[in-house]
């Protein structure tokens, strides 16, 4: 079984595919709204029924959010699983956006012609890549070329709450060989990366509460705690002046990025400034003793996702806000443990609170970093495969 033909039906097979990614794009499938439970029902449908046509035996499989996708397809070894999600993050505030979310289309671009919406790079467009180039390699040789697992979940933009149950529970079936995922990306887009470490995550909420109302700011401002400033401060005190995060013990299990590797990185010769200034910005932030590729690849970070509290609304109010909320993300890498940065989180809050201030944590919840045994022969198996179809060598 050869891979040109393949390769050839592919480009054949070009505008059906497209077809096929912008109705995926259209389901309006966002997670962490219950608002559009019924559209990422709709996508896991979706999706059941379109591998189907190429042959896997596909099921949607409850779970207390969200449904898995399982599919299998193919015989003989090795087993090959492949993970995506078909769930997309919100896209408040639509005022940023130059054309609808969930109207996907064509664009030409400076750098190429791109799909606009909602889901293109995270995470359908990646995932029909793989469905399409299945559905290329049965048209063409009539069967898989080994036994293949399709594992697609919709919960991924919200911190996967059912995935690990969900695999100890199917732990005999989804066990295999190999495992792909495509939720990454290429260094840059002309040289080929295989992706070795996933950093994990803790998402933060944390609820500032003052007075028992809203106040008007002409009688109790100055007086009055007010939580946005009391927010702003904690949120300013999680990095210091170097750029290094503050909570207790965050840098423990944060390993040094192994020489070889280092090497790599530094051999590829990273635009830190191109990269910046494709999105309007020129100074690299972040901890000042590190590279730019290492804060983005292999450091741990803290970011705030979000503020809000008072009136935002159109014209003034001169209110003095009861409370203030924020949302924080905490990117964790090496064995850093999810519980223990929550846990320094709430420390970091409430050491900080005045009297007549309480904080609530309604999130809290992670997962762990991963970092795969990179000595396993099938890396370089694929590396090689990867090169020899790029022309250029894979990182």
């Amino acid at each position: 079984m050869t891979l040109a033909p393949v390769l050839n039906r592919l480009d054949q097979d070009q505008g059906a595919a497209l077809d096929r990614l912008l109705a995926l794009l259209r389901i309006p499938s966002i997670s962490t709204d219950p608002a559009y439970k019924a559209d990422c029902d709709a996508a896991a449908d979706w999706l059941v029924q379109d591998l189907a046509t190429i042959g896997f035996t596909a099921e949607k499989r409850p779970t207390p959010g969200h449904p898995m996708v399982v599919a299998h397809g193919g015989d003989g070894g090795p087993h090959l699983l492949f993970y995506g999600h078909y769930d997309v993050q919100p896209v408040d505030p639509l005022e940023l956006w130059d054309s609808p979310p969930f109207e996907p289309a064509l664009e030409d671009t400076p750098n190429g012609t791109v799909i606009r919406g909602r889901g293109t790079s995270d995470d359908k467009g990646q995932l029909m890549t793989f469905v399409e180039a299945m559905r290329a390699w049965v048209a063409e040789h009539g069967e898989l070329p080994c036994k293949i697992t399709i594992f697609l979940e919709g919960e991924e933009e919200s911190g996967s709450p059912s995935l690990v149950p969900f695999m100890k529970e199917n732990a005999e079936e989804l066990t295999a060989d190999f495992a792909m995922i495509c939720d990454t990306g290429l260094f840059e887009g002309r040289v080929p990366a295989i992706t070795t470490m996933l950093r994990g995550l803790v998402a933060e909420e944390v609820i500032l509460k003052a007075a028992s109302r809203d106040l008007h700011s002409g009688m109790y401002g100055g007086l009055a705690r007010n939580p946005i400033h009391l927010m702003a401060q904690i949120l300013a005190d999680l990095h210091d002046e170097t750029g290094r995060v503050t909570l207790d013990g965050f840098y423990d299990g944060v390993p040094e990025l192994p020489g070889e590797i280092r090497a790599q990185w530094q051999g590829l010769g990273f635009d830190h400034a191109g990269f910046l200034g494709d999105v309007g910005l020129s100074v690299p932030a972040g901890e000042q003793d590190r590279t730019p590729l290492e804060m983005i690849w292999s450091r741990p970070t803290a970011e705030v996702n979000g503020i809000t509290g008072g009136y935002t609304g159109e014209g003034f109010k001169t209110v003095l806000p009861a409370e203030a909320r924020a949302k924080v993300s905490f990117r964790l890498v090496g064995t850093q443990d999810p519980e223990a940065v929550h846990a320094a989180f709430v420390k970091h809050v409430e050491s900080r609170l005045p009297a007549d201030v309480t904080a609530e944590f309604p999130l809290g919840h992670g997962a762990p970093a991963s970092r795969m045994p990179t000595d396993d022969p099938g890396f370089e198996t694929v590396r090689g495969a990867l090169t020899d179809e790029w022309g250029v060598e894979a990182a």
